[in-house]
């Protein structure tokens, strides 16, 4: 009978993760990484600031899933044999203690991508996995039940099973395998990422983060809430990386040529109105030069350039401030 050789391309921790298991589940088998790059786990030492965000403290799987709105009823099946709480016990079974922060995120207690870099490693080596660098594969054969790798340096060899990690953008090579073997590909797009906006009308801002802003695609129904941070391009941050991945597919399909739409103070603009109105009574505020002192909890450099854009002067007082100049502030 043929012993089983797996074949996992791509020494990511997808790669990894996916080699252990197979090895764990199928001890007889030989299991072999083939990474084209002189080191593997290269992206797990960088993730999270070095520190490695390993997974979400989500208490329940519907908790869980909401975290993808494009891909939830795709990945609850999948969840519900492994998720996030499975991603706890496998690595905190193997020593790794792991600490979670407010917004949810968990890291190894020690701040360091090098403890999941060595956890990963130690646990493929005691599975028996067999690490290939610089060992980059050019093509997959289908040869009857088996295939057929071939590698860049030229190396033939035959396996009985191939998972391929070889990640997305820019290691894309992964899907045309996959498609010379029939399979059918969903075109992949980028997701999370920040707005590139050329003619922003607020300058010099790079740097200031808003502390909960309400991001909308103009057009679409698509809204996100939470942290915003202005760049040297653009804008960034939870609420926009948030959208981006909400509309990945929609942005994709205008050619990332669109208008996104943000409420600095995430309330409704009756409500910001209002609020407007009463400062303008208020004999702690009236009195006050509109420029000098910013509401909502908006950046002061944010806040004085806001009140330039609505032609409000430095002189004006909220007492003395037309109803005109206000509702443009609102807008």
């Amino acid at each position: 009978m043929q012993s089983l050789h797996i074949a996992v391309i791509g020494g990511g921790a997808a790669g990894f993760m996916g080699a252990i298991t197979a090895a764990e589940t199928f001890p007889t088998a030989k299991v072999t990484i083939f990474e084209k790059s002189r080191n593997v786990l290269s992206k797990v030492k960088v993730s999270g600031g070095g520190r490695c965000n390993v997974t979400n403290a989500a208490p329940s799987l519907p908790e869980l899933v909401k975290g993808y709105p494009r891909g939830a009823k795709f990945l609850r099946p999948l969840f519900e044999i492994f998720n996030n709480q499975h991603t706890i016990q496998w690595f905190e079974s193997r020593g790794v203690a792991l600490k979670t922060e407010p917004d949810g995120r968990m890291f190894p207690t020690t701040d360091s991508s090098e403890t999941i870099i060595d956890c990963l490693q130690q646990a493929a080596q005691r599975a028996g996995v067999e690490v290939r660098t610089s060992a980059g594969v050019n093509a997959i054969v289908a040869e009857g039940e088996q295939f057929l790798l071939r590698l860049q340096s030229g190396e033939e060899l035959l396996v009985s099973r191939v998972l391929v990690t070889s990640g997305g953008h820019p290691q894309l090579s992964g899907y045309d395998w996959l498609a010379t073997l029939g399979l059918e590909i969903e075109t992949p797009v980028p997701s999370l990422f920040t707005f590139n906006v050329p003619k922003l009308p607020l300058k010099d801002l790079m740097g200031v983060s808003v502390g909960k802003v309400g991001v909308k695609l103009a057009g679409s129904k698509l809204t996100e809430a939470g942290p915003m941070l202005f760049t040297h391009w653009g804008v960034s941050g939870p609420a926009v990386l948030r959208l981006s991945e909400r509309g990945a597919r929609e942005l994709a399909s205008k050619n990332y040529q669109f208008m996104s739409l943000i409420n600095f103070t995430n309330q409704k603009p009756n409500e910001v109105q209002e609020q407007l109105t009463s400062m303008q009574r208020d004999v702690q505020w009236k009195g006050k030069f509109v420029p000098t002192q910013a509401p909502f909890g908006i950046p002061q450099r944010l806040w004085k350039q806001l009140v330039e854009l609505a032609n409000i002067p430095d002189t004006m007082r909220w007492a003395d401030l037309p109803a005109k100049n206000l509702h443009r502030l609102v807008e």
